[in-house]
This record gives structure tokens, C-alpha cells and sequence, in this order.
């Protein structure tokens, strides 16, 4: 056969630094991103702040709101009160509440834990489909993996760590492992660099260009790259010199601290809600709150002086308004994701909102990925020192996901939900004779939640309520 050219066309997703950017901002708190901008308004002429947010599909500049849940010719208007930029200016998710005044709003609402790398962890490994004792050792690995998210400790250590109570050889915590790193931030939980790379570019497609040298690369010979550079690697393995180089940017696109990313900004100390939730002639809505929606727009006096200047000042204004394009266009991609999570997360939890936590059901982040056809990272990224101000007053997104119990019905009750009931039984008990863990079990399965008396004190230790011993009450 003789050699020839053939041109084809097809689609490839690269970890772009506009990829990473627009991941960045998605895993960013209100806080953090309000920082963010004015950082970009700082450092960027192209950019400048607007009253109002600025359309960024088209360029055009035009007015747009944030839309509610429904869609079509049945969508009905937000009201009055909720109009952006209406009542002075101040953020319409504040006349939504059970109150209007600052002061009545409970502390909780106000003050933010902060989310360390750990919590992040745990939060997903609860979520997780595994067994108690597959949970035990997650527990374990989680607390070995330092801030950068690396796991430093042998698992021969670890596993002697969990012993007299759980014998587990090496291969266990290994399995267990391996669902970890399967967790948001991609790459924590790894050994090595070379396992943090590996972990990262498995979670990009098959066909992205370099994946699979780059993967190669990282497994040793990315250690001499520093010595003898692409084009060394290249004869030594054999390879074209564009080749390595492409798959050398790709690894270099990756970040080697992921752990980081949570660790570093776990500092907030007021939430600032980012969508809201109200109730609309018996519907429930959900909007992005004032302050998701991008206040910056494109400078039009810059831009327009780029037909006009010299080739320099040309290519210099043009580079910052492709980075102010980036950046405009990864806000509108970020308050999409969020939006779409928000809405999934209502479609599948009303009856939390309308009753409360003990109508909260199990969910968990895959059947939420699944659903709305996001990566689970990606949708834990999404939710991560997240908030909604809803009639029950500011709550993290990540109350709206909780893990499941099976129930004697054939159906599931959310741990939070079991707990609830835990807190009314005992709420509502004889004083004199207060309910022990066993009873508030029995009284469980008596209603189809049939619970073991460990849990029950486990539930109840958790809530910060003593025991039946430490609450009678005589007299």
C-alpha cells in the first residue's frame, strides 16, 4: 500500500488551562469567588465592573436573569420583590425567608464550618456504597492522607492500626483504597506523583492527545525530563519529539497538590447563599442568587481601541480580552452546572423542604451525576461550600444528600431522617423514665425503621444528646 494523506474531523477534550480554569472556579465558595473577580478586574484592562450582568453568549452585552425551575410558556415571572438589582440594590434572596431582619436569623445560618480536606473525604466515603467494615478502613485511610492529599503512611501501618478490631491484610485496604481515589479532589489518595498524574489523566477520555504517554511518562521517565528535557525522553523512548512534548504539557496542565484545592480556601466564615429557594403558588423554585450572577463585563472602550493600535499594544490588549472571554464564558459555564444541580437536588427533595429533615431521603452523588449526566466530582465540586437560602433558612447543599438505611417495608430511610425520629422519640419521653438505646430500637422497627441498638447510640452521640441514665429527670 502506498502512503497517503487523510484529513478527518472529530471532537477531543484536552485539560485545557481554560478546562482547569473553569474547574477551579466551579469548586469555589461566594466568598472566594467575589475575591477572584476583583483579582481579574485588577490585573486585566479588558475587564470592568457593570451594575448589571452581562449576557456572555453573544457578546451583545444584553440584560439577562437567572431562570427559575419551569420552563416554557407556563414559566411564571419571579415576584416583584425578587427582581435583580430590585430594593436598592440589595440581594432579593434576603425578602424570601421566614424573616426579613438579620437579626432573626440563627447564628447557623450565618457562620460556616470550615470543610477540611478530611470532611470532604468522609462526606463522600458516607455517601458511598460500602459495607460497615469497608467504612471502618476508609475511615483510616482518610485520616493517613496529608494536606496535599497524598497518602505517606504504608498500608501495612495502617492496617496494624485498625487491629485488635478489624484484621485486614493489605489487599483489603487496597480495594477500599482504590474507591477513594475515586473521589473529588481527582488524585487524592495517591502514593506517589506518579500515581496522583495517573489518577488525573484517567478521569480524561481516551482520546484526548498524549493520555497515554503521558500516563507512560509519569510511571518514571518524568522524573529526567528536568535533565534532558522533551526531546532527550524522546530518543530515549523512541518517540517523536511533538509527541512527548504534547504529552509533557498535558501532564503539566495537572495539578500535583490536589489536596490543596480543599485545604488552602477552607476559610470561610460567613455564607453568602448561592441560589435560593422559594415557594411560588405551590411550586417550588430555584434561582442563582444575586450574587452568582457575573458582574463583570468586557471593557468596549478597550476593545475598540485594539483596530486602532500599534501591533504591540494589539497583540497585548487582544490576549487579555481572550483571557476576559475565558473568563466570562467559565462564570456563565459555572452558574449552569450549579444551577442544574440545584434543580436536581429540589426535583429530588421537596418533601425536605416541606417537612424536614425527617422527610430528607437517601441520595447519594452518583444517583445525582447520573441523572443530570455530570461526573460525580464534578458534581461534588458543584456542592462543596455551597448554600441555599430557602424557607427553612440557609442551608448547605450538602444537606440535601444523605445515605440510606434499609427499611422492613422494602424501601430506604436517610440516616438523617432515622435521626430525626431519634430526636422526637426523646423529645416527646417520660421525663422520670426516659427511652434506653434499646427501646428507641424497638420503637423504630415497631414503625418499619429497624435500626440496631449500636446505631441508635451512635445516632444519638452524634446529635450531642446523653444517655437514657444522664437525662431522668426526678422531681
Amino acid at each position: 500500500m502506498k502512503p497517503r494523506l487523510q484529513a478527518s474531523l472529530g471532537q477531543q477534550l484536552v485539560m485545557t488551562p481554560q478546562l482547569r480554569q473553569a474547574i477551579r472556579l466551579l469548586q469555589l465558595s461566594a466568598v472566594e469567588l467575589e475575591a477572584e473577580l476583583v483579582t481579574a478586574v485588577e490585573s486585566n484592562p479588558l475587564l470592568d465592573w457593570t451594575e448589571t450582568a452581562i449576557s456572555v453568549g453573544n457578546g451583545s452585552g444584553e440584560e439577562h436573569g437567572s431562570a427559575p425551575e419551569s420552563s416554557g410558556e407556563d414559566r411564571e415571572p419571579l415576584p416583584p420583590e425578587a427582581e435583580w438589582g430590585a430594593n436598592d440594590g440589595e440581594p432579593w434572596y434576603q425578602r424570601i425567608g421566614p424573616s426579613d431582619h438579620d437579626d432573626d436569623t440563627p447564628v447557623a445560618e450565618q457562620v460556616a464550618d470550615a470543610d477540611t480536606l478530611h470532611d470532604h473525604l468522609l462526606w463522600q466515603l458516607h455517601l458511598s456504597p460500602l459495607t460497615a467494615r469497608d467504612r471502618l478502613i476508609g475511615v483510616a485511610l482518610i485520616e493517613a492522607i496529608d494536606d496535599d492529599g497524598y497518602l505517606r503512611e504504608p498500608l501495612d501501618a495502617i492496617a496494624a492500626s485498625l487491629g485488635p478490631a478489624i484484621d485486614a491484610g493489605e489487599d483489603e485496604l487496597t480495594t477500599v483504597l482504590h474507591q477513594i481515589q475515586r473521589y473529588d479532589p481527582v488524585g487524592v489518595g495517591a502514593r506517589s506523583l506518579g500515581e496522583c498524574l495517573r489518577l488525573q489523566l484517567s478521569q480524561l477520555p481516551a482520546e484526548t492527545p498524549g493520555r497515554e504517554l503521558a500516563s507512560r511518562l509519569a510511571n518514571g521517565p518524568l522524573e529526567r525530563l528536568p535533565k534532558i528535557g522533551a526531546a532527550g525522553l524522546a530518543a530515549e523512548l523512541k518517540l517523536d519529539v511533538a509527541e512527548v512534548e504534547t504529552a509533557v504539557q498535558l501532564l503539566r496542565s495537572l495539578d500535583p497538590r490536589p489536596g490543596a484545592q480543599i485545604g488552602a480556601i477552607a476559610t470561610d466564615t460567613y455564607v453568602t447563599p448561592d441560589v435560593v429557594i422559594w415557594r411560588q403558588h405551590g411550586l417550588w423554585r430555584v434561582a442563582l442568587a444575586d450574587g452568582m450572577r457575573p458582574r463583570i463585563a468586557i471593557h468596549r472602550g478597550y476593545e475598540g481601541m485594539i483596530r486602532h493600535a500599534s501591533a504591540s499594544d494589539a497583540s497585548y490588549l487582544r490576549g487579555h480580552l481572550q483571557e476576559a472571554r475565558w473568563l466570562l464564558k467559565s462564570l456563565e459555564a459555572r452558574g449552569d452546572t450549579l444551577l442544574k444541580v440545584a434543580r436536581c437536588l429540589l426535583k429530588q427533595q421537596a418533601a425536605f423542604l416541606e417537612f424536614g429533615d425527617s422527610a430528607l431521603r437517601p441520595l447519594t452523588l452518583r444517583e445525582v451525576a447520573n441523572e443530570i449526566g455530570l461526573h460525580e466530582s464534578t458534581v461534588s465540586r458543584a456542592i462543596s461550600r455551597k448554600y441555599a437560602r430557602t424557607p427553612r433558612g440557609t442551608v448547605p447543599l450538602r444537606a440535601f444528600f444523605a445515605s440510606g438505611i434499609d427499611t422492613g417495608a422494602g424501601g430506604e430511610a436517610s440516616s438523617t431522617a432515622i435521626q430525626a425520629m431519634i430526636r422526637r422519640l426523646i423529645e416527646a419521653e417520660n421525663p422520670r423514665k426516659p427511652l434506653s438505646d434499646a427501646r428507641l430500637a424497638e420503637t423504630l422497627k415497631a414503625t418499619g425503621v429497624p435500626v440496631a441498638r449500636r446505631t441508635v447510640a451512635k445516632y444519638r452521640e452524634a446529635m450531642s444528646i446523653p444517655s437514657s441514665q444522664d437525662r431522668v429527670r426526678i422531681g
